[in-house]
């Protein structure tokens, strides 16, 4: 699966890429009541305009992406400085308030995590294949501080074509499953299906639970 991303990206193959922040982005986020200066995590990125979009209402955003060719085309889009640095395992670039770390987002830490207040998928999770689904559930949850509030994209695909992506189908019981033992979920809106795909998206506020919840 690793080396299928990295192929993906090395050859352009990222028609999950949007030109413009994600309108469900836009008009759901506002009603989450994250305080503008709350960090942002962004798991699995990629070069998403999402991340300026938060970046641009008082967020610094952490986005993690496994292709460094996703965060250079970033970097290139962007019009500020670049400043780089190196922690074990990853290759840190920051513009302006966004700051992408380059590695595998399973090797993100807690310690790592400390400033995170808020989070934001619109591709990991669909990204992974079923078998990594449940890690990642669980390893978000553990980056997360109870209270922290979160944004989460889900994705359905057309019936017979559920065993092929990426993106992949995860249907919303799926996502209850994962990640309700750790967090509070809301689905906020379903999409319609997608004309020539029959993609439909659904979309969730969680919030993580606390250790007596």
């Amino acid at each position: 699966m690793v080396n299928e991303w990295l192929t993906r990206w090395r050859e352009g193959r990222i028609g999950f890429h949007r030109a413009a922040p994600h309108p469900v982005l836009c008009h759901h986020w506002p009603l989450l009541g994250v305080s503008p200066g709350v960090k942002v995590l962004v798991p699995l990125c990629g070069k998403s305009h999402d991340m300026r979009w938060l970046g641009h209402r008082d967020h610094p955003v952490l986005g993690i992406e496994l292709a460094p060719q996703a965060v250079e085309q970033f970097l290139a889009e962007g019009s500020e400085p670049v400043s780089r640095y190196h922690q074990v395992g990853f290759e840190i670039s920051r513009q302006a308030n966004v700051e992408l770390w380059c590695g595998d987002f399973f090797h993100f830490h807690i310690e790592q995590a400390a400033e995170v207040g808020a989070f934001y998928d619109r591709a990991a999770l669909i990204a992974l294949p079923p078998a990594t689904r449940q890690r990642y559930a669980f390893h978000l949850a553990q980056l997360i501080p109870p209270g922290a509030s979160g944004l989460l994209i889900g994705l359905e695909r057309a019936a017979g074509e559920e065993r092929y992506g990426p993106p992949f189908h995860v249907p919303e019981e799926e996502v209850r499953e994962l990640f309700e033992p750790n967090f509070r979920i809301t689905l906020l809106e379903r999409g319609t299906p997608e004309p020539g795909s029959g993609f439909r998206e659904h979309v969730w506020a969680m919030v993580r639970r606390g250790p007596v919840e």
